[in-house]
Formats: structure tokens, C-alpha cells, sequence
């Protein structure tokens, strides 16, 4: 199976023209080697995928026929991401819950503070 196919059917992507831009981009591994979308997987290759920092890592166990539910998907692939890997997501996840947020749609007094200080 093509590993653009295999990674959008275990929902690692949400399109499958997602996944084969991250394989042209050379964010898909397969061992140490970055992969082409239409490279062949078999059973037992680890597969790590780049997304922003993080690097994720499946190894193949099956092949689905098609996308799975999400309850499905370690019958076809077994998650391998490293525990360190997984810190450095949490971390990014909380520092981007710890921006300061508008809380609606900006007033004038807002709006004229703004250009007050851009006028700077």
C-alpha cells in the first residue's frame, strides 16, 4: 500500500492530499530515509511523520481497505511516538492555551489605542 494512502487511512492526515504533500515535502520517513507518496509499506516498517516540531511514529501492522474509524486504527498501526516526543506536544499545546485572547470583537477606544500606539 502507498504511504500517502496508508497514513490518511489510519487518520494520521485529514485529506489524502494532505498526507502527499507532507511525503513531497520530505516530513514523512520511512527508517531514516524521507519518502515519495506513492512508496510501498509492508507489515512491520515504522513510518515518523513531522507535524510542526513533533515527530510521530506509527509501525504498520495491517493494511485497512479503506479509511477506519478512529477505534480501528491500532488494528492496522501501533503508535510509537517516544514519551519525549509527547512532553514537547503538551508543551506546545499549553503554551498556545496560555496566549492572551480577545475576548470579542475589539471596541473603538480599542481601535484608537491601536492606532495610537502603530502610530509610534
Amino acid at each position: 500500500m502507498r504511504v500517502d494512502k496508508f497514513l490518511w487511512c489510519i487518520r494520521a492526515f485529514k485529506t489524502r492530499s494532505l498526507a502527499t504533500n507532507h511525503c513531497r515535502e520530505a516530513k514523512v520517513f520511512l527508517g531514516d530515509k524521507a519518502v515519495k507518496p506513492a512508496q510501498e509499506v509492508h507489515a512491520g516498517d515504522v513510518i515518523r511523520v513531522r507535524k510542526g516540531a513533533v515527530y510521530f511514529e506509527w509501525e504498520v501492522v495491517d493494511f485497512p481497505r479503506s479509511r477506519v474509524a478512529a477505534s480501528l486504527v491500532p488494528e492496522y498501526a501501533r503508535d510509537i511516538t517516544p514519551e519525549s516526543q509527547r512532553q514537547k506536544l503538551e508543551e506546545i499545546r499549553a503554551a498556545q492555551r496560555d496566549l492572551m485572547r480577545p475576548v470579542g470583537r475589539p471596541t473603538k477606544r480599542d481601535r484608537r489605542d491601536w492606532e495610537k500606539y502603530f502610530k509610534d
